[in-house]
């Protein structure tokens, strides 16, 4: 049993320091779920504070937001109401007044955590029954809408929608420090047998030369993605943005460079030409939602992680991953197991992944199947630095200054000087301190010697054995690129 366990522990020690040191670990936290609907502030303080901790130390090193999910907002906004999955009741304010997106951005990068606001924006009413509130887009202007199936939504095909959804994303980029702005599937809605999208009427109006409708609506979507993209990067060009298509783009029986799947198509249901996008530089990350499990008849999981692997990685790709699914389904070569490890596998052989979005992040947090205690002591047991975007920026930031040792009432603590700076692209964000032991090689793409990443410009030193220590420091801008490092020894007497 001892040798069990010895080879056990060396397993998970060899598999957590082969990691990759820049690796996207997201996980999604969404509010269509009903999850805080008239929780109350505190509760749901409580609750996110919860989540996060638990995220925290399963590795994960971005969270995806949901703060508008029917054109209203759960944070304080002058264009849209406050959310009915918020309050409960559309357009009331929290009690005790709080604004969640201001106080998760804040409590993110408090833990290290980038934050990425996603937003749906062609949604303006889920099938939930509730009133709409008098500011509300659809009730002002119900005729920018249209019902399909239960569902209210923007009207894409009308310029005055684009512009409403870019001016929101607008006043939550310019006011929110935020890290990304994210948007998901939802683009036409998801089809309905025997349910037509009532746009006839436009297209005949306003075909704008086209005479296939499928053509004309992604031609509609295609001018919204760029439109968004534009808007984020004339703000802040380091807020990332990234969009979650849903999982196939098209079978091979519709195009002969589809995925051998038999499912419903990004390109053909949803009209939604994720490929023209990446092409065209209109995303700063992909996340295909790849829900299903390995041998999945219509849409088995490893054929669509190749095939994204192979077409869509001239943008950094992410995968998004089913937790729930993962820890249900067992690995079809060892069926005494679920399929974590065969699709951490599967990620590690796929030169273009370099990353993963988990849906959602309660599961995580809840560790069903064990699923966050596999993440925090195995795959994800070392922290990640976030992948390079040189398509932003590719310069790295000055070294950190005047690193030295202090004792503060009885505590030694690594102090440091932010290098200066003349632009955003320039400054220092974040700083990495790694530890070697005098002997060991001080390789910096080690993820397993990373000891803390922060924004502060201080780091308590732990009490260690006896011995001489060296502390390197690097200095992180916005887009994660590193600076040479700045080394000091430390000699521990205890």
């Amino acid at each position: 049993m001892r040798r069990f366990f010895l080879f056990l522990s060396i397993l998970i020690a060899v598999s957590a320091s082969a990691q990759q040191k820049r690796e996207f670990r997201g996980a999604w936290i969404q509010c269509v779920n009903g999850q805080f609907k008239g929780l109350g502030t505190q509760r749901m303080q409580l609750t996110l504070t919860q989540q996060l901790d638990e995220l925290q130390k399963d590795g994960v090193n971005a969270i995806i937001f949901q703060v508008r999910p029917e054109c209203d907002a759960l944070y304080e906004s002058k264009y849209e109401p406050w959310s009915h999955f918020l309050t409960g009741v559309q357009g009331e304010a929290p009690v005790p007044y709080w604004d969640p997106l201001e106080w998760m951005v804040r409590e993110c990068h408090r833990r290290g955590m980038e934050l990425h606001a996603w937003i749906n924006p062609y949604r303006a009413k889920t099938k939930t029954e509730h009133e709409l509130a008098s500011n509300h887009v659809a009730a002002r202007y119900p005729e920018r809408t249209f019902e399909y199936d239960g569902l209210v939504l923007l009207n894409p095909a009308l310029a005055v929608n684009r512009n409403h959804i870019c001016a929101i994303v607008a006043d939550i980029v310019t006011r929110y420090d935020v890290d990304g702005l994210h948007i998901d599937d939802y683009f036409y809605p998801y089809p309905v047998a025997g349910v037509e999208i009532p746009d006839q009427a436009d297209f005949m109006r306003n075909n704008e030369g086209f005479t296939d409708i499928g053509d004309w609506r992604r031609h509609n979507v295609d001018l919204f993605v760029e439109q968004l993209y534009n808007t984020v990067h004339a703000l802040k060009p380091w807020v990332k943005v990234g969009i979650s298509p849903f999982g196939i783009y098209r079978n091979r029986a519709s195009h002969a460079g589809g995925s051998n799947t038999r499912g419903l198509q990004n390109y053909d249901d949803l009209y939604a030409d994720v490929l023209l996008w990446i092409e065209q530089g209109w995303l700063d990350y992909c996340v295909p939602q790849l829900y299903w499990q390995i041998g999945h008849p219509s849409a088995d999981y490893a054929e669509l992680i190749r095939w994204w692997n192979d077409n869509a990685s001239a943008r950094p790709l992410f995968i998004g991953e089913d937790v729930e699914r993962t820890v249900k389904y067992a690995d079809p070569e060892k069926p005494t197991r679920n399929q974590l490890p065969a699709k951490r596998k599967l990620h590690s052989e796929m030169s273009g992944v370099q990353g993963t979005v988990l849906w959602y992040a309660k599961a995580v947090a809840d560790n069903i199947g064990n699923y966050g205690t596999s993440m925090r002591n195995n795959y994800w047991r070392y922290p990640a630095l976030q992948p390079l975007m040189p398509h932003i920026d590719s310069t790295a930031p000055r070294k950190v200054k005047r690193l030295k040792v202090l004792d503060i009432d009885g505590q030694k603590v690594l102090c440091w000087t932010a290098p200066k700076a003349k632009q955003w692209s320039d400054e220092a964000h974040k700083y990495v301190v790694y530890r070697f032991a005098k002997g060991e090689k001080a390789n910096l793409d080690d993820a397993s010697h990373i000891v803390a990443v922060t924004d502060n410009t201080h780091y308590e030193l732990p009490v260690l054995p006896r011995g001489k220590y060296y502390y390197y420091v690097t200095a992180l801008d916005r887009m994660a690129n590193e600076s040479t490092s700045v080394k000091v020894k430390v000699t521990a007497k205890k």
